[in-house]
């Protein structure tokens, strides 16, 4: 694969997940990979698998240092690193800032950190793991559904933006994927994520593919695309079939005695950090 073999690449959030299967195969296809993750023995453990480098550390600032160990200039970033908490308006203000922090801002600081040098040499490589709540929503999860959404907003600019003066721009939007992330969805994620779920190596084939053919949306279920659409076109009959969902989840949690927090004045606390 041409667009990758020799490239050099960051992968946040590469302890696990989506973000370890996306180290591994840009590994595999000859590029150098800087491995990314808050934990830094998980970032050592996948990095010495695939013969890469471990930059642990928050993926806000991690830049630099990436850079340094790249030998001076980043090819390709994966802001792929990832936050997930449930509740709605009552979920507590730290939860809805870290989902924020996490899944819009360390996007924006790290492009602002790679432009100035992709700009000057007319290329680069911003690959945004998003997910399909960022296109759909996802319901039990408000701070994920908003932050993402404005994920996708900020990669949509970027390419707008930017394309013409050679920077390619991808966001992943998978709907469930086998994570850890998944698993700590409860019940909204078994209703939702869970029957049409892949492995986190077929998100890392679809993104691969999605570079090669140069596709903003990469769409590991590609059904995703029909959501998008009629989302776009009849509104309200897609609302109502979300909200059918959610009244679903409802009966569900009742009978099992749990809450996804969406209710005004409740909330269950449940959250996923991930990998992406």
């Amino acid at each position: 694969m041409g667009t990758v073999r020799g490239a050099r690449v960051v992968v946040t959030g590469a302890g696990g997940g989506i973000g370890a299967a996306l180290a591994r195969r840009f590994a595999a296809e000859g590029a150098r990979v800087v491995v990314n993750d808050l934990d830094a023995a998980k970032a050592a453990s996948v990095a010495g698998e695939i013969g890469a480098t471990p930059v642990p550390g928050d993926a806000s600032g991690i830049v630099p240092a990436a850079r340094e160990a790249l030998g001076g200039t980043i090819d390709i970033f994966c802001a792929n690193a990832g936050v997930g908490h449930d509740g709605g308006p009552e979920a507590d203000d730290k939860l809805w800032q870290q989902s924020w922090d996490v899944n819009v801002m360390a996007h924006v600081r790290a492009a602002r950190e790679l432009l100035p040098e992709w700009l000057e040499r007319g290329s680069g490589r911003f690959v945004a793991t998003v997910s399909a709540a960022g296109m759909l929503t996802m319901i039990g999860s408000a701070p994920y559904a908003v932050s993402k959404h404005a994920a996708l907003a900020f990669a949509e600019w970027l390419s707008a933006t930017y394309r013409h003066r050679g920077i390619g721009v991808h966001a992943v939007c998978p709907q469930g994927v086998r994570t850890d992330m998944l698993t700590d969805a409860g019940t909204a994620g078994e209703l939702v994520l869970a029957p049409t779920a892949i492995e986190p190596e077929e998100v890392a084939d679809a993104v691969l593919a999605g570079i090669e053919e140069e596709r903003f949306l990469i769409l590991p279920h590609p059904e995703v695309a029909r959501h998008y659409a009629a989302r776009a076109g009849d509104t309200d009959r897609w609302l109502g079939g979300i909200n059918k969902l959610q009244r679903k989840l409802e009966k569900l949690e009742a009978a099992s005695g749990t809450s996804s927090g969406t209710s005004p004045g409740t909330s269950s606390g449940n959250s996923a950090a991930a990998s992406g």
